[in-house]
């Protein structure tokens, strides 16, 4: 059996050859248990990995037994994202900024997607487009 990453390389390279290509049972590579351990690799070196949401789940909970309940409640349309926890922050001018916390599952779940729908569209965006994309920022812009 292939690995994500292998997947996720075929799915950018099939993405850049055929522009017009419609992709689908991509469901299928949130049932995956290794693209949640990369997941967690993205997630971890984040310093807000500990924050704690509405419940007591942080990435210091993650174990194998973590991703297989994280994969079963999607297998049975059972997953639930829960509320995010709202937080404010004081600026220096004095105001406040909401923050809002997710659980750690949501995190891990929502980088997971991100890393499959950032396989397929990376490669067919514009070169002038960098707003939040990898490896660019208003700064790769001026420079162009």
């Amino acid at each position: 059996m292939k690995s994500t990453m292998e997947i996720l390389t075929k799915l950018q390279e099939n993405s850049q050859k055929n522009h017009d290509e419609i992709f689908t049972r991509l469901y299928r590579y949130l049932l995956r248990p290794d693209i949640y351990f990369i997941a967690y690799q993205h997630l971890y070196s984040n310093k807000g990995a500990g924050a704690k949401g509405v419940n007591d789940d942080t990435a210091d909970g993650f174990s194998e037994q973590y991703v297989t309940a994280i994969i079963e409640a999607l297998r049975t349309g059972s997953y639930e994202p829960k509320p995010v926890r709202r937080t404010y922050i004081q600026k220096k001018n004095g105001k406040l900024r909401p923050l809002g916390l997710p659980v750690f599952a949501d995190k891990l779940v929502q980088e997971a997607i991100r890393m499959i729908l950032e396989a397929i569209y990376e490669p067919i965006f514009s070169i002038y487009s960098h707003g939040f994309r990898p490896g660019r920022s208003c700064h790769t812009a001026l420079a162009m």
